[in-house]
This record gives C-alpha cells, structure tokens and sequence, in this order.
C-alpha cells in the first residue's frame, strides 16, 4: 500500500510540475509583452503594469476560495477550471486593442484562472501524498513554475519575432488546453486526502470555515509567514516577474537577450525550489527564509549595476533565481507542521493572497516610479529594504517539527 501511494505521489508531483511550467509561463508574458504592447499599440509601462496589478488581486481575492474547495473537493476540479479559465484568457488576450480589454482578459479572468494554478496550492496537493520528504517533494513540484519559462519565455519571445504577439498567445493558450488534459488524466480521480495516514485531526476533517478563520487569526505563525510572504511577492512576482525585462530593454538589452537572462534565471530558480526544499527535511527552516529573504536583498544591489554590462544582467539572473522560489517549500512546511494539513489549503491560499497583494503593490509601483522617474532606481531601492524585513519577520517564527498541527478542526 505504502508503495502504491508512494508511486502515485510521484506521479502527481510530474503532473503539477508541468502545469505549473506551462501556466506560470503563460501568467508572466506580460513583462515580456510590455515593448511590444508600447510598440504596437501606444501602451505605457504604466497602464501595462496595472493590469497586472489587477490580475495579482484578483488572485489574492480568489486563492482563498480556491484553496478551501481543494481542502473539501480535491484538486482535480479546481485545477481544471483553473487552466481552462488561463486558456480563455490568454485567447482573449491575443484580440485586444482596447486597455479595458486587457484589464478584463488578463486582469480578471486571467486573475482567476492563475489563483487556482499557483505554486502555494500546489503544495497543499503535494502534502496530501508525503510525510516523508515533503519538502524535496514540493520543491520537484514548483519547481515546475520556474522550469517551463527555461525553455518556454525565450521560445515565446522568439515566436514574437517571427510570428506577432497576437498569433503567439493563441499557441500559448492552445498549449494551455492540451496540458489541462495531460494534467486531468495524471491526477486522476483518486482522493488525495486518502494519501499516507496521518495522526490525529489532520485525517479525513471538514472544518468549518468561522473556526478556521478565527483559530488563524491568533495564529502567530500565520501572521510572519503571512507578512513575510507578502513581501516575497512585491520582490518577485510583482517587481521582477513584471519589471525585469522592461527594465533590461531600458538598459539597452535587446527582448531576446533579456528574454534569455529571464531564462536563466528560471533555471536556477529550479535548483533554489530542489535545494532548499531538500534542506527544509533536515535543517531549521525559520533560519533557512530568512537566509533566502536576506540573499534575495542582496542581489538588488547587483541588479543596479547592469546598465551596459551583460554579464552582470546574467550574474543577476544566477544570484536571484537561486533564491527566487526557494520559499515555496519552506513556507509549504511550516503550515504543514504548525498549522496542519486538514486546512493547508485555505491557509496557504490566505498566505499566497498576501503574496499577491505583495506582488499587486509591487507591479503597480514598479510602473509608476519609472513614469516618475524614467528609471527603475528606486523600485531596486526600495525591494532591497523590504526583503530585509522579510529576513526578520522569518528570524521570529518558532522551529517545531514534533508538536502536530497548531489547530484542531472545529468539533474535533
């Protein structure tokens, strides 16, 4: 038995790595699209930046409710409405000539649609099938996230130039159907929650929602993780995943070498996700976030310096992909251990909300300041003080690997 869901453990992680490596691609081509939308249609950084901003709180707004229908009906529903909805946003993308049209496409269905896809839920299915290696586990899992954009943003880049952004997006969401297929028939429909026995609450609980809110909200854990994982979200999702390649163009870096410093960066992203999720098994893992928030700070300084030297855009790309997503797992297991499975999605869909309010904030402030300033100096600024409160935030949270989950279902 033990081999069995063993096996199949293995075989769902492969099936959320490549939805993840395919929608996430999907989700940041919007800070590679940001030239050719100016270009083309006469669209600002701006106005590009706060339909990502939009789409971010959309997903903040929809992760909570999408993370307590997987905690009550399993994945495979949610993450099939999940890719459908990014399918049908991305075509949609590919007709518009109005900014109302973006803000709707991208923004709000895009928004709901990438909120079931993303690498916090993802960790929730993934601790549903492992006790044992959990964090190496997740991290094969999300590393997906980073893996598809190796290959897929320079590619997507590349079709740009041969065949227009429009005609590029209709073959990204087309790509986006067949993997929603590949994914429903590897998942399956097992139940995940009837993965490796757990003691105690955490198997087989429905808490009700009132309880579930009320015991988070005194949940110290909750709250650093919370914080700190919105502030992961403003230096990463927000200001780098929409930002980067703007600002690279800015510097004089043509779309295809930034698209490939991009690329790079994805690449050791994937080896931050494997790394650390293996030395979350093994080592204290408050220690670990902070030391990934405080390295993740100083790579800004790095990055204000690549103005006319490609190889420190590169060396950016390597320092700051190693300590990119290298959160995912961490954050994952601490929920598990101090929060508890039976709730892990809805707590990690309230964590990933604030991560996208933090990445919102971060899109939005991102465009604004190089309207202001014509340059992106203070955004780099004011990343690196963030990310060191991060570090801080994480320093405070309590290692307990023995003590089982922090809250009880409600009746229990």
């Amino acid at each position: 038995m033990e081999t069995r869901s063993a096996r199949k453990g293995w075989i769902v992680v492969c099936a959320l790595f490549l939805m993840l490596g395919i929608v996430i691609t999907a989700r940041n081509s919007i800070g590679l699209l940001m030239p050719y939308l100016k270009e083309d249609l006469g669209w600002s950084y701006g106005l590009v930046s706060t339909a990502g901003a939009v789409m971010l709180t959309t997903m903040a707004l929809v992760a909570p409710a999408a993370g307590m229908a997987i905690d009550r009906h399993g994945p495979r529903a949610v993450y099939a409405i999940g890719m459908s909805l990014a399918a049908i946003a991305i075509g949609l993308a590919s007709a518009m000539s109005e900014p109302w049209q973006l803000v709707l496409s991208v923004g709000i269905v895009g928004g709901i649609g990438f909120a079931a896809i993303s690498p916090s839920l993802v960790s929730t299915t993934v601790a549903a099938y492992f006790d044992r290696g959990l964090g190496l586990a997740t991290g094969i899992a999300v590393s997906g996230s980073t893996a598809g954009q190796i290959a897929l943003m320079p590619l997507l880049a590349l079709l740009i130039g041969l065949f227009g952004w429009r005609s590029s997006l209709l073959i990204a969401a087309a790509a986006i159907v067949v993997t929603a297929v590949a994914v429903n028939i590897l998942i399956g429909r097992r139940d995940p929650a009837a993965g490796p026995a757990r003691p105690g609450p955490d198997r087989g609980a429905r808490p009700r929602f009132p309880a579930v809110l009320a015991g988070l909200s005194r949940q110290r854990t909750f709250w650093l993780l919370a914080g700190g994982f919105a502030i992961c979200g403003f230096t990463t999702g927000g200001v780098i995943k929409i930002h980067l390649i703007p600002y690279a163009v800015a510097c004089g870096f043509p779309p295809l070498e930034s698209a490939t410093a991009y690329g790079v960066m994805s690449a050791f992203s994937l080896a931050g996700m494997i790394c650390f999720g293996h030395l979350s098994d093994r080592f204290h893992r408050p220690v670990l976030l902070a030391s990934i928030y405080f390295m993740r700070a100083l790579t800004f300084l790095v990055l204000m310096q690549i103005p006319g030297s490609s190889t420190l855009l590169f060396a950016f790309a390597v320092l700051f992909g190693m300590f990119d997503y290298a959160t995912f797992p961490i954050v994952a297991s601490l929920v598990a251990s101090h929060i508890g499975r039976h709730i892990m999605g809805f707590a990690m869909g309230l964590i990933f909300a604030a991560h996208s309010l933090g990445a919102a904030a971060g899109s939005f402030l991102g465009g604004y300041l190089f309207e202001v300033f014509a340059r992106y100096d203070w955004v780099w600024i004011v990343s690196f003080g963030f990310a060191l409160v991060a570090a801080f935030l994480s320093i405070l949270i309590r290692e307990n690997r023995s003590g089982g989950p922090a809250l009880a279902p409600a009746g229990a």
